[in-house]
């Protein structure tokens, strides 16, 4: 039986974690500035956008704990450590995207009933809060978005709110200049519908990654042929792909060889295979003669 092992992700998880810190500093600073503004001229407005920021506060901040944890060792009882942690946070971050994006199209509702007055007060508020959110964008894809659904979640809250920002100095724009006031929902509707699409996109990348689904961009039928083409290798079975979490696949199977192999050279071939064509670095491989029978197993790949 074989193990491969790599650890070469942490350079990119420790970018993660360190755009996430100073994302988090941004928001939760600005936030503590516009309540302590709203508190002493007694503006809603500002209030209110500091809700906004509480709200990307708090993803950012699990996101932040959720790369800390898994960190953590592994142990006895949890054999992977924490890394499963980043994943969850993940989903929960997903789920409420799509509770955000559900509130937006009620608030939307109430709006086509009786649009609002804006004034150019909330229009400055939205500005600001478009400039943070922008910068705070540009660090986070500093990190890895396209990977590490932790990040990718916490990114698209931020995302969520600039569109906010955006469609509110639109939408007051065209209220103050035109006297558009149906301008203000439909904004807000167009911001739901991005909202609660990315937000569904990573709630079910997370559920993938959580009922153990093969990782992106790997087909398994390919990888089986491809073990199976290796030399003296007679036949591939029980083969599971999988994630711990987003940026690390995992892989185990038994692979039945015949009399004249060599095992060790076998199985650096395979690794070799795995790491080089297929990104996997953490595999654990059974090598087995033909006497051996595999095992029935109607949940795995033969």
């Amino acid at each position: 039986m074989g193990h491969s092992h790599d650890h070469g992700h942490d350079h990119t998880h420790g970018a993660n974690k360190t755009a996430l810190l100073w994302s988090f500093i941004l928001i939760f600073g600005f936030m503590i500035v516009e309540v302590i503004g709203g508190l002493i001229t007694n503006s809603l407005a500002l209030l209110s956008d500091a809700g906004h920021m509480l709200s990307d506060a708090a993803a950012l901040g699990l996101s932040l704990v959720a790369f800390k944890i898994g960190e953590r060792s592994a142990s006895n009882a949890k054999t992977y450590g924490y890394k499963r942690f980043e994943i969850l946070a993940a989903f929960l971050n997903g789920v409420t995207l799509i509770v955000i994006s559900l509130y937006i199209f009620w608030e939307a509702y109430q709006r086509f009933l009786d649009p609002p007055n804006v004034s150019m007060g909330m229009m400055i508020v939205a500005f600001i809060g478009l400039v943070v959110n922008i910068l705070v964008a540009w660090i986070l894809m500093r990190g890895d978005t396209e990977e590490n659904l932790n990040l990718r979640s916490a990114f698209l809250h931020v995302l969520g709110d600039l569109l906010g920002s955006v469609g509110a100095i639109i939408a007051g724009l065209l209220i103050y200049f035109f006297n558009w006031n149906i301008a203000d929902p439909i904004a807000s509707v167009l911001v739901a519908l991005l909202i609660i699409t990315s937000g569904y996109r990573v709630a079910k990348d997370s559920f993938h990654v959580l009922m153990e689904g093969k990782p992106k961009g790997i087909d398994v039928e390919q990888l089986h042929n491809s073990l199976k083409g290796l030399p003296n290798v007679v036949d591939v079975h029980d083969l599971h792909v999988w994630s711990i979490t987003s940026e690390f696949p995992a892989l185990s199977c038994h692979i039945v060889v015949d009399h004249d192999c060599e095992r060790d050279l076998l199985l650096q071939k395979a690794v070799g295979l795995l790491k080089t064509d297929y990104h996997i670095t953490h595999s654990t491989i059974q090598i087995e003669g033909q006497s051996v029978l595999p095992h029935e197993d109607g949940d795995c790949c033969n």
